[in-house]
């Protein structure tokens, strides 16, 4: 059974953490580094400053606890979760999966328009029942002992849809971790996943790159994980080693987690400070700093190695029907050519998104609301 959830920190938790954040030292930076060597130092000091004398605690509680939230256990692990029936009521449900180092909090501009469009100027038969977890390890989620992987996330949620929620059969969308937790959805539950939408690739076929654009793109791709992948790298094989550092250090969680976001988002059209706000940043990582899952939430990397990686075997595709929404603002993680996905996935749907980055919710709530809103439509 689902048991309500609120956010509720205590007075003490939240002092706790704004007299490290005040107390924290600041190391010496690189003059004139910005960002390429880090965290901006000049963009965390201003940012710390706002954490401890401009942020309104209350006011983040108060927006976390805006939609209806649960945990239910499954295998012995507490699920967290958002439950929004909207418009669709209980009749078009959507399974919607966040990655790293984000959290449920990135969809929630798009939660609205998803399950009440008559409420935004939409029709309502766009309308989801939406269910946005933690991942396990994350945020308000249960801690599991040792690292647990996409695939096995994978199950635990269509666990939660089918027999705690009672959605026979559902849709699922997800980006970076999500991505691939949706394509395992895909693939090994597809009786009940019926469509899956994605704005990350995850599985690979298995096989080497067969033509010029797909030996290009994989040159590319380990081009880009030299030159901005140390942190999967280290994430993935000595993932404790971050933990020992970022313990009791909620401004260097910060820094480890605001560098993503900013290398991360599409900056083509307007600097960092105006693709997010404040808020929206503090917010993400005070659920990493408050619920003590930056550790766990590191460990999800070497689950990938742990459960086998996502290439899949020879003859294997994720038959399930996908689509794939490709911002262009999407630096590290590039979508491979279209034959490489065939092979894959059975792609039905192929947007090119006109901006927007990794974040792709967070960045362009409208522009992603429109495209999982066309791709429901079609399945």
């Amino acid at each position: 059974m689902a048991t309500p959830f609120e956010v509720n920190w205590t007075r003490d938790q939240i002092d706790k953490v704004l007299a490290q954040v005040r107390a924290y030292e600041f190391p010496p930076a690189p003059e004139g580094g910005g960002w390429g060597y880090g965290c901006d130092a000049d963009f965390l000091r201003d940012l710390c400053g706002y954490w401890t004398g401009g942020l309104d605690v209350g006011a983040v509680q108060a927006n976390l606890n805006r939609f209806p939230q649960f945990t239910a256990t499954i295998e012995d692990l507490d699920i967290h979760f958002v439950h929004v029936v909207g418009e669709a009521k209980g009749k078009r449900p959507l399974l919607i999966t966040h990655g790293w180092p984000g959290s449920h909090f990135e969809f929630w501009d798009a939660i609205e328009p998803l399950a009440f469009p008559s409420r935004h100027g939409g029709d309502p038969a766009d309308a989801f029942d939406l269910v946005i977890p933690s991942l396990p390890g994350f945020g308000f989620s249960g801690k599991p002992k040792r690292p647990l992987g996409q695939r096995a996330t994978a199950r635990l949620f269509n666990t939660l849809m089918t027999r705690e929620l009672g959605y026979e059969t559902y849709l699922a969308q997800g980006g970076d971790w999500g991505g691939l937790v949706t394509s395992w959805l895909g693939l090994d539950h597809g009786a009940h996943a019926k469509a899956i939408h994605l704005n990350m690739i995850g599985l690979r076929p298995a096989g080497p790159p067969q033509t010029p654009e797909e030996i290009a793109w994989i040159t590319g791709f380990g081009a880009q994980m030299d030159l901005w992948g140390a942190y999967f790298r280290l994430q993935a094989s000595k993932p404790q080693s971050v933990a020992w550092l970022g313990a009791n250090n909620p401004v260097g969680q910060a820094a480890w987690i605001l560098e993503r976001f900013h290398d991360w988002a599409d900056l083509s059209t307007k600097p960092f400070e105006r693709v997010f706000t404040r808020d929206q940043l503090l917010t993400n990582v005070m659920i990493y700093v408050m619920t003590g899952s930056f550790t766990t939430g590191a460990w999800y990397y070497r689950a990938l190695l742990e459960e086998g990686g996502p290439v899949l075997a020879e003859g294997q595709r994720c038959e399930t029907p996908t689509a794939f929404a490709n911002f262009p603002g999407e630096s590290i993680y590039k979508p491979p050519p279209r034959s490489w996905a065939d092979r894959a996935y059975n792609i039905t749907r192929w947007s090119e998104m006109p901006r927007g980055g990794h974040f792709a919710a967070m960045e362009e709530p409208g522009l992603f609301v429109d495209d999982v809103r066309a791709w429901a439509r079609s399945t």
